[in-house]
């Protein structure tokens, strides 16, 4: 994998790139659609290809490992064959889901052991075997096992966890650096940069990380209940102490106003569950504001869902009718909504890359984002 940055902008650190993988190129500043299992819910790839413009789609390592479990795919032949997806594939390490078990996961040195949210029954991640699993999935970008402390955690908690952190990650890379790829494509591995909101943890967190010399970075344990000011100040830390030639990835973030001041920070790459999960809850992301398809007010709107919007289903189908098929609980509301929201969140970045080429995106996004939040 390989990194090329070829524009930046005026009056801010944003940029845009392209990032080479054996599965395509990928344009930065990019939005990745989560696909959990193989699968963004609701919409066929046919439709992320042509009408999202997804460049790139994640899996998880957690849920794929759980089912359809690792023999399955590696008998197809890796993920991408699995789920008939010829682009670029990134996958988490499953850390922030296992993190989230809570009461049904233990920490130690090792790793962490688990119970299945499916069955009950006990697993072990460690540094090492997180490495052989993505091997098995075949992703194009890897991520390090981490632990993702919460967002309100104590210093000495966040120090702590940080330190188990860089210890697994040590290993994860010498996991990575001994093996190779099963199925004939690159693979790449990203550090996360942990250290929850705390300025020297997590300056320290991306040194660590910097001097591995890897082929991207990621920044976690962000957006998980501290305030977004903190969020926008810890990316800020840590944009001077990593490499300016290696794409930067926020995982789990956000609205699309979080993206933009994300991207005035620096950033490269976004994932996040928003645009298709407030999708199937009736939340229409547009350049103009926030609908709420269910309100009332939406009943006799014939008006396209968007007009101004990138995708087919945008001046395909009124308001009126989106509102109908959520009330009816019609199930193609939430995907035509989802549709909806991805390629606005893809449209989105497409207009960010165009203002860095031009140097106007500083004051681009400071308009963008007054009209993003508002309510329609």
């Amino acid at each position: 994998m390989e990194f090329e940055v070829i524009h930046r902008d005026c009056g801010s650190v944003a940029r845009c790139g392209v990032l080479y993988t054996d599965h395509g190129t990928i344009f930065t500043p990019v939005f990745m659609p989560v696909g959990t299992v193989g699968s963004v819910k609701g919409v066929l790839h046919r439709d992320l290809k042509e009408d999202v413009g997804a460049q790139i789609i994640l899996g998880n390592t957690y849920h794929l490992y759980l089912r359809p479990g690792m023999e399955v795919i590696r008998g197809a032949g890796g993920l991408h064959r699995f789920c008939s997806w010829d682009r670029p594939l990134l996958t988490d390490s499953g850390g922030f889901q296992v993190f989230s078990l809570a009461e049904n996961r233990k920490i130690t040195a090792e790793g962490c052991s688990f119970r299945s949210h499916i069955d009950g029954s006990t697993h072990v991640f460690t540094p090492e075997n997180v490495v052989d699993i993505q091997r098995i999935i075949g992703a194009d970008i890897m991520m390090a096992l981490d632990e993702c402390p919460p967002g309100d955690s104590d210093y000495l908690y966040a120090k702590k966890s940080l330190t188990l952190t860089q210890q697994w990650l040590a290993r994860g890379v010498e996991r990575y650096r001994q093996t190779e790829p099963l199925y004939g494509h690159g693979q790449a591995f990203f550090p996360i940069v942990q250290g929850c909101v705390y300025p020297d943890l997590r300056r320290a967190a991306a040194e660590h990380a910097a001097a591995l010399d890897c082929e991207g970075y990621a920044i976690g344990g962000l957006s998980v209940g501290e305030p977004v000011e903190q969020m926008y100040e810890m990316i800020e830390v840590v944009h001077p102490v990593l490499p300016l030639d290696k794409p930067r990835y926020l995982m789990g973030v956000g609205t699309p106003w979080n993206l933009l001041e994300a991207i005035g920070r620096g950033i490269d790459m976004f994932d996040c569950v928003m645009p298709t999960r407030n999708g199937r809850n009736g939340m229409l992301f547009t350049g103009n504001g926030v609908i709420n398809i269910r309100n009332k007010k939406w009943a006799d709107a014939f008006e396209p869902i968007d007009p101004e919007g990138p995708s087919f289903v945008d001046t395909t189908y009124s308001k009126a009718y989106l509102r109908h098929l959520f009330i009816a609980s019609e199930m193609l509301g939430p995907q035509i909504a989802s549709q909806h929201n991805l390629a606005f969140y893809l449209w989105l970045m497409a207009q960010a890359r165009i203002q860095i080429a031009a140097g106007t995106f500083a004051g681009w996004k400071t308009e963008m984002v007054k009209k993003l939040q508002m309510r329609l």
